[in-house]
């Protein structure tokens, strides 16, 4: 990517980049460079659609000319690209998650087991008037301990995905990264984005200039 800049040789870009696309505005003021992505892809995807099994069972028996076969393509594609929201619903989810709040309730849930154990061990149990109400806590223990300790393996596991995929879409994660899920919030802001083009594409008349580029020359 940017061959011949200063910037040349670069392999990929990092998931941030896909925020500013709606910085980059063309002449008119209003369409950016989102707004032309999204066109393009939306074509392309609609071509793909048209030209698969299903695209030509139902335009068996239709004649086409060319204006009607780029709103097919418009359409098709159209609802491809507006259901990745849809798609990538989880992720949404995901991203109104408060990382701190999951720390600090695992590390509660520990801390308390922790002073559980020691009320059991050197109170209950030594009192005979509650040793038997101990040892009813202790069998209760020990089911609690087995269950934390799955929430703990299953908490590392979590964010050790988290990395690998955040690592492998946005780049090596930031020790200084507080959030280790920002990733989805990225996503779930583009995908915001994503709608809000689809949306304004779907009310317009005109879809696609006849040249994508003459709202940036």
């Amino acid at each position: 990517m940017n061959v011949g800049t200063i910037r040349g040789g670069a392999k990929a870009f990092k998931l941030d980049a896909l925020l500013k696309l709606a910085d980059v505005k063309g002449t008119d003021g209003k369409t950016t460079l989102l707004h032309f992505v999204v066109q393009e892809i939306v074509r392309s995807e609609g071509v793909r659609v048209s030209e698969s099994i299903i695209g030509k069972i139902n335009q068996k028996g239709q004649q086409r000319n060319s204006q009607e076969r780029e709103e097919d393509y418009r359409n098709m594609g159209l609802e491809l690209v507006a259901g990745l929201g849809t798609e990538l619903c989880n992720v949404k989810k995901t991203a109104t998650i408060d990382f701190d709040v999951i720390v600090s309730s695992v590390s509660n849930l520990s801390e308390g087991m922790g002073r559980l154990r020691r009320l059991v061990n050197e109170d209950l149990l030594q009192k005979e008037e509650s040793c038997s109400f101990g040892e009813s806590m202790k069998s209760f223990m020990k089911y609690a301990v087995k269950h934390l300790k799955e929430l703990e393996e299953d908490e590392h596991k979590v964010l050790e995905l988290v990395k690998e995929i955040t690592e492998y879409f946005h780049g090596n994660m930031s020790k200084d990264d507080a959030n280790p899920l920002r990733i989805f919030v990225t996503v779930r802001d583009f995908l915001s984005m994503l709608d809000l083009v689809c949306r304004e594409l779907r009310r317009s008349k005109v879809f696609v200039h006849p040249n994508p580029l003459i709202p940036f020359q």
